[in-house]
């Protein structure tokens, strides 16, 4: 007999086929399960789940569906499941990294470079019918080439944006990670470790990919935003909830800052609304990884952890990027 599994996100088709193969599945239809009830309801009986963003797996969910064993997220970033929960009950979870990193920093770098050059702000205003002269200062920028980069947060993401930024615009790169890299990936990169003090001094493109939890939970706030320089520009493509979206708003509309690149925001799909009235800012809908093939992989992989997690004979396994494993120990 089959396990029960629940697609809780849309999908590729040929994604669900390849599920069906092994597992009795109920896909969630053309839309995302959002509501936490909803997803009680239709978890009763499954073994597995294969998730995004979904309300919080937490003890609570779990203990409402006893017979939950795996979570299988197509994201990287997994702040919306309990890892020790599920762990303490046996659950396994997995997560998709690795297979996003050059994508999301191809978008990372282009949404600095966007917010850098006014590109949003400068097509709104050509869209409105405003642009009647050419003028010295229109939408006048700020230059990339040969501007320092700041990065907070170096892991995999991080790492491909310096790479970009030093080989491609010949950017001096300066980086803050709670671990410093190796001397040699450092001088690979060109990247120079500080300081979080001084990167938010020195740095003129800020780009944030940090992943989100508590301790990181509004690393930029108003005071961090006050170190900056009025010409530097922000960018955001790590979790909604690092930045203060309420302190950014005030500082981009006293241009304290230059501009910020947002792809990410506290409590989206909502967005603090004063971010909607300051012309200084980029916003996109949380899509640094929104290429096809990548989606596809992302969605590959999570489907690879199920399979192992919950196969039978041949098809079980260990699966591949999980992340408390040890949960599939025999005690």
């Amino acid at each position: 007999m089959q396990a029960k599994i629940l697609v809780a996100i849309p999908v590729f088709d040929a994604v669900l086929e390849r599920l069906r193969e092994h597992f009795d599945v109920e896909a969630c239809g053309e839309s995302a399960i959002t509501e936490r009830d909803e997803l009680v309801a239709r978890l009763q009986g499954k073994a597995g789940i294969f998730v995004a963003g979904t309300p919080r797996i937490d003890a609570a969910l779990l203990d409402a569906c006893p017979d939950l064993r795996a979570v299988c997220s197509m994201a990287v970033g997994f702040n919306n499941i309990d890892l020790a929960a599920c762990t303490a009950r046996r659950v396994l979870v997995s997560n998709a990294p690795g297979v996003l990193t050059e994508t999301t920093a191809d978008f990372g770098f282009a949404l600095m470079m966007a917010t850098a050059r006014r590109i949003a702000e400068s097509e709104h205003f050509l869209r409105a019918g405003q642009w009647t002269e050419w003028r010295y200062d229109l939408f006048a920028g700020a230059d990339v080439h040969r501007a320092t980069l700041g990065v907070l947060g170096m892991g995999r993401i991080g790492q491909a944006i310096a790479r970009r930024g030093a080989l491609g615009f010949g950017m001096p790169v300066i980086y803050h990670n709670r671990s410093r890299l190796d001397a040699g990936v450092e001088q690979q990169l060109g990247a120079r470790w500080v300081d979080k003090p001084t990167l938010l001094r020195e740095a003129d493109h800020l780009v944030i990919v940090v992943p989100y939890s508590a301790e990181s939970h509004h690393l930029i706030g108003a005071a961090e935003l006050a170190l900056m320089k009025p010409g530097a520009t922000l960018t955001n493509v790590a979790r909604g909830g690092v930045v203060d979206d309420a302190a950014l708003a005030q500082a981009l509309r006293e241009r304290r800052i230059a501009a910020a690149g947002l792809d990410v925001f506290e409590g989206e799909p909502a967005l603090h609304p004063d971010l909607l009235t300051v012309p200084n800012v980029v916003l996109t809908p949380h899509i640094a990884s929104a290429s096809l093939p990548t989606r596809r992989a992302m969605a590959d992989l999570a489907a690879d952890n199920l399979i192992a997690a919950l196969g039978n004979g041949r098809n079980a396994g260990r699966p591949p990027t999980a992340l408390n494993p040890e949960v599939l120990q025999k005690t």
